[in-house]
Order: structure tokens, then sequence, then C-alpha cells
């Protein structure tokens, strides 16, 4: 059996791995319809000779780096030669309107920062010639828009500078304990928090995983398929360093839409995903049996009939005839669709409804649902099959992780994996950070077999059904700016988009009313198509300045303003959200149907 290393940062963990890797191809991309590699020795060059030209432009150790750019080889070469260098990545999401990027830019105080397109540019430019400190920007592709404000200079002119790897290699004598990334993550109170990831952080998690991997799969030539936002810190520990760690492979997928080809052409042995992926595929290979006949169908009901028996302790002698024409016939059918050698896919970023777990259990697909927080390296805890897979739950925590319940039921965690605070921001860091523990805001307990099972958020802030987090309260406060709207509160956990409970200013319902010749009543006017209308004319105007994730898609009128009187605002005039979602959540999940 192989055994982890205990490496000092992750830039020796990549250089040994590429040593070790040689000619062997590790990052590949589509170019011109075929995947074309690029070899651990290349990769390792690439990254000895951006990180000697970061230097060369006047980058010390320590200077904050932005990152915007989509999932390609270039991301992986950017932040292994960002840290190579001693400075500190700081990744973005490709999302990120002008006001997201300029308040990353001063918070974390980057004096450069890496684009791939000039799409991405168009919002990024300009938020770096308002910004105090960053004045240089490396374009992967060519800008056609340059401006004397911001010295440009291209990526690839930077790859190609003289590398010595084993001067890189020496240079980076960085410890654990030293910062390697600000991943940005909202609060409550709307505005991004960078989070201190230092290398330790993430090499714990990288172990944990592995450690996982090492004693229920076996540690072989792993093949990963990367296709969630790098920025986010889910897939930066477990879509890149993972891979890393284990010498292995990344694909990086051409996009959501053609992420079920990628799979079937990559053949990923591991793969990590959101939820929001298992319920497309779910779909997908519901209406494929559903074309195919009655066999087909036949099996696929036995199958998930089987597997939820068997999920609940209850299987029975009687199916095990019917289940071996499942393994025969329909299994190897929706494991080609997985590409054929998947040991596993790790579900995280968001919560996975355990129907959908036992869905694909029930067809051979190992499906591991894995709990964590971006302040915490990310991964806290991860089923395996050695302790027994229980869709209810996220497993026991990581090789190394404290976990402990609080009097009130709070998940408290400790460990090298947990953040060393906020980037400048120390009231954060010390509400969530108290003797060592890691305070999550979630509520939960461990079961008999040491299984963290979640039960409630204590913290207000929405997860999508892609793992975004958004702050309600955010979103919220720009929509009652309005002068057309009094109060406003958003929904969308586990969704694929947010969507509305307003409650209209009263002001500018009776001028409304007035000019339409209605009355100036709530009742009489919440379900009237014109009244709706103009609502979401304002709602609209507040959509141009969020990112895509914030965005309001649809809206529900309230029937009442929210008050102490009705319990739906606390009386420091907060929203009771579950109050709230008690009397309108029907009509709130509605917004998502038709």
């Amino acid at each position: 059996m192989r055994t982890f290393e205990h490496f000092p940062n992750l830039v020796a963990m990549f250089f040994a791995r590429a040593a070790q890797g040689g000619d062997k191809p590790f990052l590949w991309a589509k170019r011109d319809g075929a995947w074309v590699a690029t070899s651990w020795g290349e990769a390792a060059r690439q990254v000895a000779a951006f990180a000697g030209a970061l230097k060369a432009q006047g980058l010390r150790p320590g200077d904050r780096v932005v990152l915007v750019s989509e999932n390609r080889p270039e991301w992986c070469i950017a932040d292994l030669g960002i840290m190579a260098a001693g400075c500190v990545t700081v990744p973005t999401y490709t999302t990120n309107t002008e006001r997201d990027h300029s308040h990353i830019l001063e918070n974390s105080g980057a004096r450069a920062a890496i684009v791939s397109s000039q799409k991405l540019a168009a919002t990024l430019l300009p938020a770096m010639i308002r910004s105090s400190a960053c004045d240089l920007l490396i374009a992967i592709e060519p800008q056609a828009s340059r401006t004397g404000a911001v010295r440009c200079i291209d990526f690839s002119d930077m790859v190609a500078s003289p590398a010595d790897i084993a001067a890189a290699r020496a240079s980076a004598d960085f410890g654990r304990g030293d910062l390697a990334c600000l991943i940005y993550t909202s609060g409550t109170g709307g505005a991004p928090r960078g989070v201190r990831h230092h290398h330790g952080s993430i090499l714990a998690n990288v172990e944990g995983c592995i450690d996982i991997i090492e004693q229920d799969f076996g540690w072989d030539d792993e093949v990963f398929l990367s296709f969630l936002p790098l920025s986010h810190a889910y897939e930066h520990s477990g879509g890149q360093y993972l891979p890393i760690g284990l010498g292995g492979q990344i694909y990086y997928a051409e996009g959501l839409e053609k992420l079920a080809s990628n799979i079937e052409e990559v053949k990923p042995t591991i793969m990590v995903v959101v939820p929001r992926l298992f319920e497309l595929l779910r779909a997908r290979i519901l209406k494929s049996v559903e074309k195919q006949g009655k066999l087909p169908r036949y099996l696929l009901a036995h199958a998930l009939e089987s597997g939820a028996r068997s999920a609940a302790g209850k299987r029975r002698l009687i199916d095990v005839p019917v289940d071996l024409l499942v393994n025969a016939l329909l299994k190897p059918k929706v494991a080609q669709r997985f590409g054929g050698r998947i040991k596993a896919m790790v579900s995280g970023g968001a919560p996975l409804n355990p129907d959908i777990g036992i869905f694909f259990q029930s067809l051979g697909v190992t499906l591991l649902q894995g709990y964590g927080q971006t302040e915490a390296g990310p991964v806290i805890a991860c089923n395996r099959p050695s302790v027994g897979l229980k869709m209810e739950t996220v497993g026991p925590p990581l090789k190394g992780v404290e976990v402990k319940i609080a009097a009130d039921g709070e998940i408290l965690v400790r460990g090298e994996l947990v953040m060393h605070g906020y980037w400048r921001n120390e009231p954060e860091s010390e509400r969530v950070l108290q003797d060592g523990w890691l305070h999550t805001g979630d509520v939960g307990h461990l079961d008999a077999k040491g299984r963290l099972v979640i039960t409630d958020r204590k913290k207000d802030l929405i997860v999508n059904d892609k793992g975004d987090n958004i702050a309600p309260q955010r979103v919220e406060g720009m929509l009652t700016l309005r002068p057309e709207i009094a109060q406003a509160m958003v929904s969308g956990d586990r969704r694929p988009y947010l969507v509305g409970l307003i409650v209209p200013d009263p002001e500018w319902m009776a001028e409304w009313a007035e000019a339409h010749g209605m009355p100036a009543q709530l009742v009489a006017l919440k379900d009237n198509p014109d009244f709706q209308r103009a609502l979401m004319v304002a709602v609209d105007a507040v959509n141009a300045d969020l990112s895509v994730i914030e965005r309001v898609r649809r809206i529900a009128i309230a029937d009442e303003p929210f008050s102490i009187a009705n319990e739906q605002m606390t009386p420091s005039m907060k929203n009771r959200r579950h109050a709230i979602r008690a009397v309108y959540g029907v009509r709130l999940d509605g917004l998502y149907k038709g």
C-alpha cells in the first residue's frame, strides 16, 4: 500500500509529483476537437518560469495576485506559479461583477491580476483602474483593449521565460502554516470575506481524502474531470490539489452542456461534483430508460425498490434473481454513462437529497456525500464504504479532524484544516474561531458509527444547487433600496436560482393604483399581472448590479408586510425566514414550476 508523504507546502508536493511523473500526461484540454496533454515535466517548467517572471515584474513574497479564469491548464500553472514565487493566490469567480472585483482587489490589496479572456477583462479592468495597488494585468488570451493606467503582459511570454526547476523548488521554503491563498466567501452581511487558507489547511484536506481512497478503493492511476469552478474551495482542493497529491491526471471539461459526453470520453476514476449534476443525470437516465421498453423499465423500477430496501436494512432474499438481471443488463449501461471505470463520485458544496443518493447507489454508482466549509479547507467529513454508506449522513470526519457538538447543537471543528482567520477582519475571525474551534454555524449530531448528520443551518447563507454561497441580506438590502419595494425576502436553498417575496412600498403602490384606476389595496393588487410586471421591472433594475447567482428570477407578492406582530420580523427588525417560509413556502416553491 502506498503511503502519502508529509509535505512542507503545496509547491513542494507539486514538484515532487512532477519529478516522478516526467513525460507522463498531467493536464488535458480540448484543442480543435481533440484532447491535448501537458506533461508533468512541462507543467513544472512553466510553473518555474512563471514564478521567475512574477519576481522579475517586481512581485515580492506575500503579495496577492488575483486569478480570474475558467477551468483550464493555465489556471493550475498560474496558481502554482504564484505560490512558487512566494505570493498568495486570490481566486475569483468568472461571474463576478465590477463591484465584486473592486471589493476583492481593494480588500486583498492585490498587486497583480491574471485574466483569461477579453470578456472577463471587461469587468475586471475598470475595477483595476480604480484600485489603489493593482497595476499589472497578465492576459492568458490576447487583450485587444489596453490602458495606460494598467500594465498588460501576456501569460504566454511569462511561461516561455527561462526556467530553473531546481532553483524554484529550492526557493519554495515556506511552511505549512504560511498563507497559500485567499478564497472569498459571502458573509451574512453581504460583503465577501477572504478566508486565509494556509498550505497545511489544503494539505490536510488532501491527506484526509487520500486516506479514504487508499483504504476504501485503492490508489492507482487516477483520472479526474474538472468542471466545478476552481475559484470554489471545493474544486480548488478536491479537483486540483487532490489529483496532484495522487499524481493523477486532470481533464478540463468543455462546459456543462458537454459534460455528459466528456465523461464518456475521459472515463474518470474520481469526480468531485455537486448535487445538481446528479439531478440532471437522474433525469436523463429516467428518460432514456423510458424509451427502451418494458423490460428496462421493469428492471429500473426493481433496482430502485431493492436499493431503497437495502438502504433501510430490509433486503429480501426474493430480490436476488431479479438483482442478477439488473447487474447483468442495466448496471453496465449506467456505468458506461460514467465512462466505465468510476470508483466514486463525491458530492459536496450543497446538501444532497438522500433519495438522489439512493437512486445512484441502486444503479451501481458509488456516491459519497461530503460536508465542509470554505473555512475548513474545505472538506470536514465524507462518507466511506468501510464505515457504511448512509445517505442521511455526510460520513465520519476526515483523518486528523476533530468534531464536537456544542450544547446548542452547533457543529464545531478543530484541526490543521481550519483557516487562520478572515483576511483583515478580526471581529469575524474572533466570532467563528474560539479556543481553536471553528464554529460552523451548522447544527447536527454524530450517529452511533461516528458519522456526522447535518440537521439545520444556524447561519442564513443560501446554498444553491451548484454549491454557491449567496448572502440573502445583500440581495434583500439592494432590493429594498428601490422606491417600489418596502420589504423583501429571497429564497433558493438547493435551487437553481433565487426567487423573491416582495412587499410593495405603500406610497408607490398608491400612486400606481391611482394611475391605473384601481383601489390602493394590496389584496386587490397582488394578483394583478400589470402590477406584478411593474414590480419585476424594479427587481430587474437591481439584478443588473448583481452577479448571475444572486439575481432574482421570479417573484411573489406578500399578502401583508412583515412585522413583529405577525412574527415575521424580530424585535431588531430582521426577517424571520422560517416564519415567512411557513406562510409562503408553497407559493415560493411554485415559482420554480412551469
